[in-house]
């Protein structure tokens, strides 16, 4: 499984499901008080989607025009990459053939990147252009054995693509490549050069279009720390308050706008996931949704900042259910759950990602363990 980020965990976390044969063939807006922070509902429209055939559907990115990205597992339990038009027109794709591919960010020309697991389980970058054009690529210094190689997982509006890629001793570390195919890679101060350890870009929309990047730092320890590059190469590490200090615990990072705000969430030293937000002044502030639970792997996880700065993501409640939310730029939190998600643990909804003009996508899991992509317009 992939350790770097929890981002890329969570995805694995629903294709294990898949492997493991747990996946089978009324929205609410929340109202709660969140100290100062006021709550809204808003009606929305819901709309619920699978690629034909698929058994669990992964919906990973937005674009601005509303063009959907992700992967499905088809009656094989084998994945591939999908295409959902704002029609609703469904194309599906591999990166390579037999390969399991996962698309993880698309720009608003619609360009997806993603990387494809090859039969010796290594990683490798690819391309995908509007018109169906795939490249494959490889980070200088990837490893090749098992559980290395490249992760391409951002891709902003001029083509620069970010992301992670694991050496021959599978440490971590991140790279840039501009569209004429120059490779840079970094290492973030403090991390670690163990197996699973180092430094990488998160996914989705953690390059903005200034070519700032946001992501996460394994130190030595196997502690967590977010930390932002600048275009220049400048490296800013930093901890959320009340950021845990233990193995599994810190500060992740999920996004970065164009105003240079950086959301993420951190785990407490009681393994609680909270939400925050780090202004470009470097001010951080931490908030919760209303119903999130208090104990281990429960809590608050942002997923997604768009271009006008408003959240999306989801929270555990107490039970191990999972809820949608979304928090506006000025501040006013809605909760949601798709129609048809389940309310066992470990169902519920997903939100991922959120589009400039609040569309999100996601994923929802049924009262049968099944997963689907939804829409929600506002």
């Amino acid at each position: 499984m992939n350790t770097k980020i929890l981002r890329n965990i969570f995805i694995s976390v629903g294709v294990l499901f898949a492997l493991a044969g747990l996946l089978s063939a009324g929205t609410t807006d929340g109202v709660p008080s969140l100290g100062d922070m006021p709550l809204t509902g808003h009606p929305a429209t819901y709309t619920s989607f699978d690629p034909p055939g698929a058994v669990g559907t992964q919906p990973i990115c937005i674009n601005p025009a509303g063009v959907i990205a992700g992967l499905y597992l088809d009656a094989s339990i084998v994945p591939h990459g999908f295409v959902r038009a704002r029609d609703g027109t469904i194309t599906t794709f591999d990166a390579a053939a037999g390969a399991v591919t996962v698309p993880f960010s698309i720009n608003p020309p619609g360009a997806i990147v993603g990387y494809y697991q090859d039969a010796s389980n290594v990683f490798h970058g690819f391309l995908r252009t509007p018109k169906d054009t795939i490249t494959t690529f490889d980070a200088p210094g990837a490893g090749t054995g098992p559980g290395q190689g490249t992760q391409s997982e951002n891709i902003n509006p001029a083509g620069v693509i970010s992301g992670a890629y694991y050496d021959s001793s599978s440490v971590i570390h991140g790279f840039i490549l501009t569209p004429d195919g120059t490779f840079t890679s970094f290492d973030a101060p403090g991390a670690g050069t163990g197996p699973g350890q180092g430094s990488g870009a998160c996914s989705v929309d953690c390059l903005n279009p200034a070519g700032a990047t946001v992501g996460e730092i394994i130190d030595a320890s196997n502690v967590f720390h977010g930390f932002v590059r600048t275009p220049d190469g400048t490296i800013t590490s930093f901890d959320a308050p009340d950021a845990g200090t233990g193995p599994g615990q810190g500060t992740q990072t999920t996004g970065i706008d164009p105003a240079g705000t950086i959301q993420g969430f951190y785990i407490d030293s009681s393994g609680v996931n909270h939400g925050f937000l780090r202004a470009a002044d470097g001010t951080i502030t931490t908030f919760d949704a209303p119903g999130a639970g208090t104990g281990p792997g429960q809590g608050t996880t942002p997923a997604n900042i768009n271009a006008s700065g408003a959240v999306a993501g989801w929270y555990i409640d107490s039970s191990g259910v999972f809820h949608g939310f979304t928090l506006a730029k000025h501040g006013a939190l809605t909760t949601f759950d798709v129609p048809g998600a389940g309310t066992g643990p470990g169902q519920g909804t997903n939100p991922f990602c959120n589009n400039p003009v609040g569309a999100i996508t996601g994923w929802y899991i049924d009262s049968g363990n099944q997963f689907h992509g939804f829409l929600r317009t506002p």
